[in-house]
């Protein structure tokens, strides 16, 4: 879309922020100060941008005027209102969609810099930097690797202390992956090669603030490979469930249970069958995860983020009503928030979550009740215990659970395609993208483009109801 040249004039920008206007989204009296202004920001922006979509660049240097609707429009004051009455539900849907582009970026990128960051600065890290000379570089390099997987909540004072640290640590061990840091804790997942990754792991448990056990990390076979770059930043959260973590904090979290405890939980429920109505078995995690791996008989809702978590909870809490539920999530953090926030509700009966997650449960029960493969937020995608295979090609219904992007530029989807249609051209996660992608190639733009969504993500409810 054509970039701006005058901004709109302000009569036509002045729309009532009510439910038909955000077509789907929360309230005016419900959406926080910053919110209202992100919204206004966007609704400012696809106005702007509609009206540069319209002008007619044939006419001579000077004589600017706008095309639309077979009419011609020689002043900003005339085409502004004609699109304002004429194109209201257009600028709609522009807004909402950038408005949501909008709010997924700010949720995967770091807070802004706090004024306190200097701080980090005046803080002496090398204590906490492990001494490597001793260690041939090519140790660190190259060999046999893995990936650690783990969090630890506890009062960060000065996260960017703690993220200037992170990231001075894994530069000099040669390790990728993502760390978020934050004031009620770390969040990580690394890898590099055996070497690296055990000094990592020593460094973080010999630091005074986080105090961590072995067991606190999971570890599968991996390496810095298995991430493109190295991300590390502050943050609001340690896990984005969406939630103030002063109003739901992770010291509310359910009740833990070991893998063996979980287990024998899990194999009571399924003994009972028909009869264990009381009970919940309830995976907290997105869609394409459950999708190709979980526990025997759980509830997987259909979301498509842990953000979308707690407003899936407010819809539907008569299904929790006096129930007994076990969550569980891959490796335990998303169930610390998610059950404190499930907790908060006060309608359940009991709230377990199955300590250390889905990693530890496979460690110790590899042919257990989970079946099918372990989602991984790496290159890898996927890892596995057990040769089930619960999921299907998503074009000839075979047996298939190895995702791949789609191939449409911008989709950013997983597509579960195997190998005989991928060879026919089926690479796309759906016939939308797949013409689409087709067009793209015919006729590619270097202009830069908002990321798209698909039949798949426009055909499933923001927040389903399961009940």
């Amino acid at each position: 879309m054509a970039a701006a040249a005058h901004t709109p004039c302000p009569e036509f920008l002045d729309w009532e922020l009510d439910s038909s206007t955000t077509n789907g989204l929360k309230q005016e009296k419900q959406l926080s100060a910053s919110q209202r202004r992100y919204y206004s920001f966007c609704r400012r922006k696809s106005f702007a941008a509609f009206v540069a979509s319209k002008r007619d660049d044939s006419r001579e240097e000077g004589n600017t005027s706008w095309c639309c609707c077979g009419q011609t429009f020689k002043e900003h004051p005339a085409i502004h209102k004609h699109v304002a009455r004429t194109h209201d539900t257009e600028i709609k849907q522009l807004t909402q969609a950038t408005y949501e582009c909008l709010l997924s970026q700010l949720e995967e990128e770091p807070e802004a810099q706090q004024p306190n960051e200097h701080k980090a600065e005046a803080v002496d890290i090398s204590a906490w930097i492990p001494d490597t000379s001793h260690i041939p570089e090519e140790q660190l390099l190259k060999g046999p690797g893995k990936v650690i997987l783990y969090y630890h909540y506890c009062q960060v004072e000065d996260p960017h202390v703690i993220c200037a640290w992170q990231r001075a640590l894994c530069e000099k061990l040669h390790l990728t992956g993502k760390v978020r840091v934050a004031t009620e804790g770390i969040n990580g997942t690394v890898g590099g090669t055996n070497m690296a990754t055990d000094i990592y792991i020593n460094a973080m448990r010999s630091h005074p603030l986080f105090k961590m056990d072995r067991e606190d990390f999971k570890t599968s076979d991996g390496g810095a490979e298995c991430f493109t770059d190295l991300r590390v930043g502050v943050y609001k959260e340690i896990v984005p469930m969406g939630v103030d973590p002063d109003v739901i904090s992770y010291q509310s979290a359910g009740i833990h249970l070991e893998p063996e405890e979980f287990h024998k939980e899990v194999e009571a429920l399924l003994a009972n069958g028909d009869l264990c109505s009381d009970t919940i078995l309830l995976d907290c995690r997105n869609f394409y995860e459950s999708k190709i791996g979980q526990f025997t008989q759980c509830l997987a809702p259909n979301i498509r983020k842990f953000s979308y978590f707690p407003d899936y909870v407010d819809q539907n809490l008569e299904l929790f009503r006096d129930k007994k539920v076990l969550m569980y999530c891959t490796g335990g953090i998303r169930c610390e928030r998610g059950s404190a926030y499930l907790r908060s509700k006060d309608v359940c009966k009991e709230v377990y979550q199955l300590k250390g997650g889905i990693h530890k449960y496979l460690e110790r029960f590899p042919e257990g009740f989970y079946r099918g493969k372990l989602f991984v937020f790496d290159e890898r995608y996927t890892i596995s215990s057990n040769s089930d295979i619960i999921s299907d090609c998503r074009y000839c219904g075979c047996p298939w659970d190895q995702y791949k992007l789609c191939s449409t530029q911008f989709c950013c989807q997983l597509v579960l395609s195997c190998h005989g249609c991928r060879r026919d051209g089926h690479t796309a996660c759906c016939p939308t993208c797949q013409t689409k992608g087709r067009a793209q190639n015919e006729a590619s733009s270097g202009a830069p483009r908002h990321k798209e969504e698909c039949e798949c993500t426009g055909g499933r409810p923001r927040i389903p109801q399961d009940v």
